[in-house]
């Protein structure tokens, strides 16, 4: 074979691959942005064939995009009904907020002693935007919202490593849009903690912003157990 034409078929392969490559990476990020924002529920099957479809691409990327998902833990593999959108017991979200708690309480502790202030300006901005998009009822942007703040706090606190863990235990959660859930009073509840929390490390004060924070996230926790628990009682 000439050589040229073996350079045009490496070429014309590598396109292929990186295009295989891209369109996996769309998957993944697709498929977890619609199970993050609830249009995929927690139980949920997840066909290859009609995701395809949907998303306008093969099986291929799709499948790849699943398994994945799959080692995030945001999907799940059953017996007889293939993928599907991973869901936890009360006992598992129970304990994923607990370390939430103690995970972003040390963050919001470290953050006190490193945060710029520009870092806490966009908190008060954030929380301005929080409150107008509570008074009209906004709950996709206020889960977005919600993730912006606790972001700022995390990466304020300087530590990769501690980011990724937090994380870690924050997508999960998610799953569960606790805040679709959520009362007018529940979620001025929780802007009232970000703002303790933000005037706290603005302030420097270590000790109170592990303490807020810690309380934010049990006062989730409870909220979201209990709820989950009357879902499993009405079935």
């Amino acid at each position: 074979m000439p050589r040229n034409e073996v350079h045009r078929l490496i070429r014309e392969t590598r396109k292929a691959a990186q295009k295989a490559i891209i369109a996996s990476v769309a998957a993944v990020d697709l498929i977890r942005e619609a199970i993050l924002d609830g249009r995929l529920d927690p139980g949920q099957r997840l066909k290859e064939e009609e995701l395809a479809g949907e998303l306008g691409i093969s099986r291929t990327p799709v499948r790849e995009a699943l398994l994945f998902l799959q080692a995030e833990g945001l999907v799940e593999s059953v017996p007889n009904r293939g993928a599907t959108v991973r869901s936890y017991s009360p006992e598992e979200i129970q304990d994923m907020y607990e370390l939430r708690a103690l995970l972003e309480g040390h963050a919001a502790k470290r953050a006190a002693s490193r945060i710029s202030s520009e870092e806490t300006s966009r908190l008060h901005e954030s929380n301005e935007r929080f409150a107008k998009l509570r008074a009209v009822d906004d709950v996709r942007d206020l889960i977005k919202e919600n993730f912006v703040f606790h972001s700022i706090v995390l990466d304020a606190a300087g530590s990769e490593r501690l980011a990724s863990l937090v994380r870690n235990v924050i997508v999960l959660p998610l799953v569960y849009k606790s805040y679709a859930w959520y009362s007018g009073e529940q979620k001025l509840i929780s802007e009232h903690y970000h703002r303790r929390l933000a005037h706290a490390l603005e302030a420097g004060d270590a000790e109170r912003a592990e303490l807020i924070m810690k309380e934010h996230v049990f006062e989730a926790r409870d909220f979201l157990v209990a709820r989950l628990k009357e879902r499993h009682d009405d079935r």
